[in-house]
C-alpha cells in the first residue's frame, strides 16, 4: 500500500471514530394519526458512551422531609447496583410517593404510560450553566417519578429548573401520555444564572412530528395555551442578550433566536425530510429545504411497524444513499455497488469528498446509526389498563440490525443480561453485546449479510405481533381479578421474549461469522 493510501486510511478511520457525538432521532405520532389509536413516541439513543443496562424501578413511598438526590454522569453508571460513576450534585425535597418506571439512560416510560424521548440540538453555548443542578437525564428521571401527564411533566421541569437550574446544552424532549404529545425545547439562561428558557408545542392529534437534533419550534402563539407553553423568560432572555427585540418588527422565532446555526445542519434537515416524506409523501417536501412543517398529517394511519421501518432507514433508494459511491467492477467490467458498501460509516467519510451540496461539522447521516445504544417505540393506549396499555418495543444497538422485544410497563423486572453495562468490554452475559456483535459483523459486508439479519428480525417481530392480542387479552382478564397476577404474567412473557431474541442474536452472530469467514 502506498504512503498516500495509508494516510487516507488513517484519516478516514480517525474521522469515523471521532464522529461519536450523541445525535438522536425522535418521532411523535398523535392518537388520531396512529393505526390503532395509540399515542406513539419513538426514540433512537445514538451514543457510543451511554450505559447499556436498564432496569425497572418500582413505586416507592417516602417519609415526610425525605430528600431526593440529584446526580451528573448517570449515563456512565455500571449497573443498577453500582452507581459509583455518578457524581452527586445536591438534594431536592422528595415527594410522598414516586412512580414505577423503565430506567434506561433516559428513563422512557412510567406506570401512567408517560413516555419521553430525547434529542440534543445544542443551541447557544452562552446560555449553558455547567454548575447548575439538573442534566436532561435527571430531569427525565424526576419527571418519570412524579408526573402522570405530559403537561404536568412540563410544569415539573419548569419548577425544578427555576429553583435548581439546568446545566445541559439545548435539548428536545418528546413527552407523550395517553392523550397527547408535546415537543419541548429547553436551554439554560446564562453561564452564571439559575433557571432555563424553554418552549413547548403540542403535536396535533392527527399529525406526526420529528426531531433530529434540530430546534424545531418557530413562532409561538401565547393566545393558544392548548398548543403552546413557554417559560416566563422566553422573550426576556432573548432581549437581554440582544438576539431579538419587539421594536425590531421581526417576528420572534424560538429556533432562530436560541439555536441560529442549527437549521444549517444537513444531518438534521435531511432526517427531518426523510421521516416526514415517508409518512406524507403526497406533500412532496424538498429534501434541501431549510425548514419543514412542525408536524404533518400522514397520508394514511401509521402502524407501529411503519415506525420500526423508518427507524432503520438508511436513505436507500434516495439520492442521499452513500453506498452508491462505493463501486466495484463485476466480471463483465461493469461498475456495481460493492457488497462491502454500508450506509453507516460513509456519511462520516464524505466530508473528504464534499458531496451532496456541502457539509458542516456534523456531516450528513441517515436515521439508523452504527453507534446507536438502543431504540424504542413506545405506545400509550387509553383503552387498556395502564400496566398493559403502556407498551415499549425495545431494541439494542443499530436500529437497522436489531429486533424489537415487547416490554409492558406492568412488568416487575427484566432479565439479568439486560442489567449489565456492555461498555465495560465484551461479555457473553450482556444482552447488548449479542446485538452489537451482529451489527458490527453485518456492517462488514452489508450487501450480503443484511439479508440474513432481515430474515431473523422478521421471524422475531412477526412472532411478537402475532401473539400480542392473545397476551393482552389474557393479561386484561387477570388484571380484572388480580393485578399482581397480571404483572407476573406480563413479566414472564416479556422476559421470556427478551431472553429468546438475545439467544437468537448470539446464534445469528455465530452463523454470520461461520458463513462469511474467508469469503470477504
Amino acid at each position: 500500500m502506498s504512503l498516500k493510501k495509508i494516510l487516507v486510511t488513517i484519516f478516514l478511520t480517525t474521522l469515523f471514530l471521532l464522529n461519536v457525538a450523541n445525535a438522536c432521532t425522535t418521532i411523535m405520532v398523535g392518537k388520531k394519526a396512529s393505526q390503532d389509536g395509540s399515542v406513539i413516541v419513538a426514540y433512537a439513543s445514538d451514543s457510543r458512551t451511554s450505559r447499556t443496562w436498564f432496569n425497572i424501578v418500582p413505586q416507592q413511598k417516602h417519609k415526610s422531609g425525605a430528600l431526593c438526590p440529584a446526580y451528573k454522569n448517570t449515563k456512565a453508571t455500571k449497573s443498577p447496583t453500582d452507581l459509583s460513576a455518578a457524581e452527586f450534585v445536591g438534594n431536592i425535597p422528595q415527594v410522598a410517593e414516586t412512580n414505577k418506571y423503565i430506567n434506561t439512560s433516559y428513563p422512557l416510560m412510567n406506570e401512567h404510560q408517560l413516555m419521553i424521548g430525547e434529542s440534543t440540538f445544542g443551541g447557544r453555548d452562552t446560555l449553558r450553566n455547567k454548575n447548575a443542578m439538573f442534566t436532561i437525564e435527571e430531569l427525565c428521571r424526576i419527571v418519570q417519578e412524579r408526573a402522570t401527564t405530559a403537561r404536568q411533566a412540563i410544569r415539573i421541569i419548569d419548577e425544578l429548573t427555576k429553583e435548581f437550574g439546568y446545566n445541559d446544552t439545548g435539548e428536545h424532549l418528546a413527552i407523550g401520555d395517553k392523550n397527547e404529545i408535546w415537543h419541548l425545547e429547553i436551554l439554560g439562561c446564562g453561564h452564571d444564572k439559575v433557571g432555563a428558557v424553554w418552549a413547548a408545542q403540542r403535536v396535533p392529534d392527527d399529525h406526526v412530528a420529528v426531531d433530529a437534533n434540530g430546534s424545531r419550534i418557530r413562532k409561538i402563539d401565547l393566545n393558544d395555551p392548548d398548543y403552546f407553553m413557554v417559560s416566563d423568560n422566553v422573550f426576556a432572555v432573548a432581549e437581554e442578550y440582544g438576539w431579538w427585540s419587539p421594536e425590531s418588527g421581526q417576528p420572534f422565532e424560538f429556533c432562530y433566536t436560541y439555536a441560529p446555526d442549527n437549521r444549517t445542519s444537513l444531518a438534521t434537515r435531511r432526517r427531518e425530510w426523510r421521516v416526514l416524506d415517508l409518512l406524507a409523501p403526497s406533500l412532496k417536501l424538498d429534501p434541501n429545504s431549510e425548514n419543514y412543517p412542525f408536524s404533518v398529517k400522514p397520508d394514511s394511519l401509521v402502524p407501529v411497524q411503519k415506525i420500526m421501518e423508518i427507524m432503520r432507514d438508511t436513505f436507500e433508494g434516495t439520492p442521499f444513499d452513500m453506498t452508491k459511491y462505493m463501486l466495484v467492477k463485476d466480471k463483465e467490467g461493469n461498475a456495481v455497488k460493492s457488497p462491502y458498501a454500508n450506509p453507516f460509516m460513509h456519511y462520516d467519510m464524505m466530508p473528504l469528498f464534499k458531496v451532496n451540496g456541502g457539509w458542516n461539522e456534523m456531516g450528513e447521516r441517515c436515521i439508523a446509526r452504527y453507534y446507536c445504544n438502543f431504540v424504542f417505540i413506545a405506545q400509550a393506549r387509553d383503552w387498556l389498563p395502564d400496566p398493559i396499555g403502556g407498551l415499549t418495543w425495545f431494541g439494542y444497538d443499530n436500529p437497522a440490525m436489531t429486533a424489537y422485544a415487547p416490554i409492558y410497563i406492568g412488568i416487575n423486572d427484566v432479565p439479568d443480561t439486560y442489567k449489565i453495562n456492555g461498555r465495560d468490554g465484551f461479555n457473553r452475559d450482556c444482552a447488548w453485546w449479542a446485538f452489537n456483535r451482529v451489527a458490527d459483523l453485518a456492517a462488514q459486508k452489508w450487501g450480503k449479510m443484511r439479508v440474513d439479519v432481515d430474515s431473523a428480525r422478521t421471524v422475531a417481530e412477526e412472532e411478537a405481533f402475532s401473539k400480542q392480542s392473545e397476551i393482552e387479552k389474557k393479561a386484561s382478564a387477570l388484571f380484572g381479578k388480580n393485578p399482581r397476577k397480571a404483572s407476573e404474567f406480563l413479566t414472564e412473557y416479556s422476559n421470556g421474549f427478551m431472553t429468546k431474541i438475545t439467544e437468537d442474536w448470539w446464534k445469528l452472530g455465530d452463523f454470520l461469522w461461520s458463513k462469511y469467514t474467508g469469503k470477504f
